[in-house]
């Protein structure tokens, strides 16, 4: 072979070897890279795009802004959180995946059939609820209740107007149990619908709209310090003063058709968003 041929098949190995280290390094990379990216995922982010939510839900993000809302009460993957009184689950269905790796859910409705049928929706959806539990709140001696002294985070959303239609002794009860449930150092994160401080606070027996100042109260008495506030949920549209109450605003429509554009437009209540502490002593 002339020691022109010679140099160009060395010229060509080199080249395929070169081609060869670029694909591997390429791979390897890019391996890597997806480790990474995995690694990296938010996992509230991926509760919230989760296929198990419907789209009806999804589309309430924008009016209750569940990530800002949860980072603003500092609600972290390890935590062992409790939601009192979650209704349809449409929080639970966020919180559940989200903790389950780490951390620990715990939906306490009022014991009865709200109950029964969380625990149904849980158990036809084990891939997303397997680890959640179910307590009663308020406690009660025929069923599971919150152990005191051990959760991390109490969450209640748009719950302490229906605690103050029992009375103000019935509020000022569940504010006790939820002082109690939780280790000190605690977070409790109040979302209500506002009602003005400037109207008659009579509305809040039967309209669904809470004053701060009578929120704060029943923490203050309990035992909390109101660490912070945000106007994350805020709607300055809301009027406060409606013929069915919260409840002919979105997503209810108490009123049917009549004038549902209107409504429509006012959006989802002005609620306000507090975070409690329960002190370290």
């Amino acid at each position: 072979m002339s020691r022109k041929m010679i140099k160009l098949v060395g010229i060509a190995m080199l080249a395929a070897a070169l081609t060869t280290s670029a694909q591997i390094g390429a791979r390897h990379h890019g391996k890597h890279k997806g480790k990474a990216a995995h690694m990296n995922v938010d996992p509230l982010k991926a509760a919230l795009m989760g296929a198990h939510r419907s789209e009806a839900n999804k589309a309430r993000d924008v009016h209750r802004n569940p990530a800002q809302t949860l980072r603003f009460f500092g609600v972290k993957p390890h935590h062992n959180v409790v939601e009192l009184w979650p209704g349809g689950g449409w929080y639970a269905e966020i919180l559940a995946p989200y903790l389950a790796a780490k951390g620990k859910y715990t939906a306490a409705p009022p014991f009865g059939p709200r109950a029964e049928n969380l625990k149904k929706k849980m158990a036809e959806n084990a891939g997303v609820y397997g680890k959640a539990m179910v307590a009663h709140f308020p406690s009660n001696k025929d069923g599971v209740t919150v152990a005191p002294g051990s959760a991390d985070v109490v969450l209640t959303f748009r719950n302490v107007h229906n605690w103050r239609f029992a009375g103000e002794g019935a509020a000022q009860e569940a504010f006790n149990q939820m002082f109690a449930m939780l280790k000190p150092g605690g977070t409790l994160g109040v979302v209500e619908h506002r009602l003005p401080e400037t109207m008659d606070t009579a509305k809040e027996e039967k309209s669904g709209y809470m004053k701060r100042s009578s929120v704060l109260a029943f923490a203050k008495k309990a035992g909390f310090v109101l660490a912070a506030e945000s106007n994350i949920n805020a709607n300055p549209k809301d009027t406060h003063d409606y013929p069915k109450g919260v409840w002919t605003l979105p997503p209810n429509f108490a009123e049917g058709e009549t004038d549902k554009a209107k409504y429509a437009a006012i959006g989802e209540s002005d609620r306000m968003t507090l975070k409690f502490i329960k002190p370290i002593k």
